[in-house]
């Protein structure tokens, strides 16, 4: 499975759950959309993990101490 975005992975991501929730697979079917859900899950999580590091580093301030800044995502459905 190749880095994708985001945005493109949430997608992904959601659809499996939708997928799995509707039960309209069988069980083959869905083990196999369990496990792309969690690759899915595993790339989101590494792509916010990425954004992180990079506000981090974009909040840094004099003698490397780090400004907390609380970051609200919001619902977004």
């Amino acid at each position: 499975m190749a880095t994708v975005s985001f945005e493109k992975a949430l997608k992904k991501l959601e659809e499996s759950v939708r997928k799995l929730e509707d039960g309209s697979v069988g069980l083959e079917e869905a083990l196999k959309t369990f496990e792309e859900g969690i690759q899915w899950s595993r790339q989101c999580h590494g792509r916010l993990a990425e954004a992180e590091k990079k506000v981090e580093m974009l909040l840094k301030q004099d003698k490397e101490e780090l400004s907390q800044v609380a970051f609200d995502l919001g619902d977004e459905e």
